[in-house]
């Protein structure tokens, strides 16, 4: 009973800790902490264990060399200091999952999980570490160099940025869950492959929008402190909505290939 308050204690002391180092927004921090308690109830310790190291190393990529990265924020939706929707974009499927394991245990449920995971954390490790690129990523819809920020783009650098997050998180899963070979390489191949879900979703179906004023091209629905123009992209998809749809993605049809292998 004691070691379960200490860590109820630790979860909201971590959500608040993410909001006091501004790496959360107050709701970001309430999700947090709700996506905490959902993986605590689905996986124990080492769920959380797993989460903390995603959401540590997502917080320390988002603010290395932040102000690079001041230009590329301009073309983005949201900045470095995540709130509710992009808490749930990138943990709300592991949470999910967390939930469904909590009410049927299953191997299935925890590989979705860590996939989810997997997912988030290279899609993350490739947006951060890759917009520090020397040269401008290839835009895949054109295979012609687009400026930083632009979704559906890829750089070398930030393609192994994607390999080493996922890789990351299905090493220390390997470890903490005990899964073997085969389900390790499952989660790493499907984590980057939530990390190319993403990608294409994002060239082909993503919102983006226009500035009136300064013509740049992003994915604010507001700049120059005016409203801004949807040029292309499918109402309602946004960033979050791709980040979560990726994971999801790629969580499933790693749960496929699970049941058909067993």
């Amino acid at each position: 009973m004691i070691n379960e308050l200490l860590i109820f204690i630790g979860i909201f002391v971590t959500g608040i800790s993410g909001y006091l180092l501004k790496s959360l927004t107050k709701s970001g921090a309430t999700a947090a902490i709700l996506v905490g308690l959902a993986v605590y109830a689905g996986f124990g310790v080492r769920g959380l264990l797993l989460l903390g190291v995603f959401f540590a190393t997502s917080s320390l990529w988002s603010k290395y060399k932040s102000s690079a990265k001041v230009s590329i924020e301009e073309k983005l939706a949201k900045g470095s200091t995540r709130d509710w929707r992009q808490v749930m974009a990138n943990g709300g499927g592991a949470g999910l999952f967390s939930i469904i394991h909590y009410l049927q245990h299953d191997l299935i449920w925890l590989i979705g999980f860590i996939v989810c995971l997997s997912s988030a954390n290279s899609d993350t490790w490739a947006s951060e570490i890759g917009s520090l690129s020397r040269k401008n990523p290839i835009y895949i819809r054109t295979l012609k160099r687009i400026e930083r920020g632009t979704s559906g783009a890829i750089s070398l650098l930030g393609s192994a940025a994607a390999l080493a997050g996922s890789f990351l998180i299905s090493i220390i899963s390997y470890w903490i869950f005990d899964i073997d070979i085969f389900l390790t390489l499952l989660v790493f191949l499907f984590g980057f492959i939530g990390n190319i879900i993403d990608t294409v979703i994002g060239a082909f179906y993503q919102q983006v929008y226009v500035c009136e004023n300064c013509g740049l091209e992003t994915e604010k629905k507001n700049h120059c402190h005016l409203p801004t123009t949807r040029i292309k992209g499918l109402p309602l998809v946004d960033n979050d909505l791709v980040n979560f749809l990726s994971g999801f993605f790629a969580a499933m049809v790693a749960i496929v290939i699970v049941l058909v292998t067993n």
